[in-house]
């Protein structure tokens, strides 16, 4: 019996795999542009400050996974119903959160990010001098 429920998980484990492939067509606005030339230009500066959550160092403008595509159809659909590149990524950051824009606020949750590089550049600056400091002394020993 312990054999048959085994081989029941390994054949599930094998097929759910298969069974979680987007069979979905693309969003309309996932690869087609606006036909208004400036609208499209906006969207398209927008699509390239957004963070594609699934590839993390791509912008949804040059993503080619499902939800960035949904997210590309997002904006597109958004800036054609007129509203403003800024209502857009604020609709964004409330949905995905701050990780979805390339330059998050600073907030709690971002201090370490913004603060981190000027801490490691304080600690190394103080280890140097400390090092540079200790290495003087001994040359004034030796002599």
């Amino acid at each position: 019996m312990s054999v048959r429920v085994a081989l029941l998980c390994l054949l599930g484990a094998l097929v759910l795999p298969v069974a979680a492939q987007d069979r979905l067509p693309p969003a309309p606005y996932a690869y087609q542009q606006l036909n208004d030339p400036a609208k499209e230009a906006r969207a398209k500066a927008l699509m390239e400050e957004l963070r594609c959550l699934v590839c993390q160092g791509q912008s949804i403008a040059d993503s080619d996974a499902p939800l960035a595509g949904d997210m590309r159809h997002e904006v597109r659909s958004k800036i054609a119903a007129g509203e403003s590149p800024d209502e857009i990524k604020a609709w964004l950051v409330a949905r995905y959160g701050n990780w979805v824009t390339y330059d998050p606020p600073f907030d709690g949750a971002t201090a370490l990010l913004w603060l981190g590089p000027l801490l490691f550049l304080a600690i190394g600056g103080w280890l140097a001098f400390g090092r540079f400091r200790r290495g003087g002394d001994e040359a004034e020993d030796k002599t």
